[in-house]
């Protein structure tokens, strides 16, 4: 097995979905209807359509995560942190669902309720139980709640590969290549969806792998 192949073999590998909801991918979620362009969360969703597809053919766990806000859950810190009090991704709000993406019944749904899927969830406790130490990171926004969670991860000892082409930001471009850079720098490898799914396509259930929450 090549590098790619064997950092992301099915055996030790989660992919990680994080919130692909209509809040934030649909125009007319609530950041389209503040003004802000989502338009580059379509193309990185089909993507991540394209991976969870592959991902459940070769047995990569499959993790959905999304923000999920309830009244208890917004302090008057968390609201005020940008001057605002606008919320979105309200608890069983159409704003909250999830935009193009169905977790099939045994796929796991974490809710959190800050950028980290890690704070105050069970997220680790999942991987745990799958035995994965390898995280794929997709979703949006690339700059917030993804590389929040990638962030987490690495503290937390997993091995992180980043998508560069199945996270979006509404944040531009630049934003877009910047944190792709950060993270290749200091976090873990950034990786685009071809070559994630070459690599899976070539993996062997005969390969020795052997997961490190083994």
């Amino acid at each position: 097995m090549d590098g790619l192949a064997k950092l992301i073999h099915p055996a030790r590998t989660a992919l990680i979905v994080v919130d692909v909801q209509n809040d934030y991918c649909d125009p007319k979620g609530s950041l389209g209807r503040a003004g802000a362009d989502v338009s580059s969360a379509d193309p990185a969703v089909t993507n991540i359509e394209k991976l969870i597809a592959a991902a459940r053919q070769v047995g990569v766990a499959i993790i959905f995560v999304r923000n999920w806000h309830e009244s208890w859950t917004d302090s008057e810190a968390w609201m005020t942190k940008k001057n605002s009090s606008s919320r979105a991704a309200v608890a069983r709000s159409w704003g909250a669902e999830f935009y193009r993406v169905a977790p099939l019944d045994d796929e796991p749904i974490i809710n959190k309720f800050r950028y980290s899927g890690f704070i105050g969830t069970a997220l680790d406790q999942a991987l745990s139980t799958y035995k994965r130490d390898t995280l794929i990171m997709t979703g949006v926004a690339t700059n917030v709640c993804v590389e929040s969670t990638a962030r987490d991860a690495v503290f937390l000892d997993y091995r992180v590969v980043f998508m560069s082409d199945a996270t979006a930001t509404a944040d531009g471009d630049a934003i877009q290549k910047a944190t792709l850079y950060n993270m290749s720098r200091h976090f873990g490898r950034v990786a685009a969806t071809d070559e994630v799914l070459a690599a899976w396509s070539a993996a062997s259930s005969h390969d020795t792998v052997v997961p490190l929450r083994a």
